[in-house]
């Protein structure tokens, strides 16, 4: 079964950007890499996703200013890491970030393997 490691979050200023990554180690048949963040007191809710090959990426389908457009997800297939990167932070992004696999879906219930999650907090 696989298992995912998050890693680099931190104290991040508004307005500037991040790069989170999620290491895999293990073996997965899911197609998918997905990022999921939840804030203090929400539910969690879908960041983006990319294929096991990097074909295909797929964002939040929020239509608010708060991630329209400033995400980008890629992969390191050498590395068996996923990267999601982050730009013109505001303080509403702050959450923990979570990697998990899973189906073409935007789904949380659609994912599993869930990561332990990294803390982003974006100061205004």
């Amino acid at each position: 079964q696989v298992q995912l490691v998050e890693s680099g979050g931190g104290l991040v200023p508004a307005g500037g950007s991040v790069r989170l990554s999620c290491s895999a180690s293990g073996r997965t048949t899911m197609p998918v890499t997905g990022w999921f963040r939840q804030a203090p007191g929400k539910e969690r809710e879908f960041v983006a996703a990319i294929s096991r090959s990097g074909a295909v990426t797929f964002y939040s389908e929020s239509t608010t200013e708060s991630m329209k457009g400033r995400f980008q997800i890629s992969r390191d297939n050498a590395k068996d890491t996923v990267y999601p990167q982050m730009n013109t932070l505001k303080p509403e992004d702050t959450a923990v970030y979570y990697c998990a696999v899973g189906g073409y879906s935007r789904d949380p219930e659609s994912f599993h393997s869930w990561g332990q999650g990294t803390r982003v907090t974006v100061s205004s």
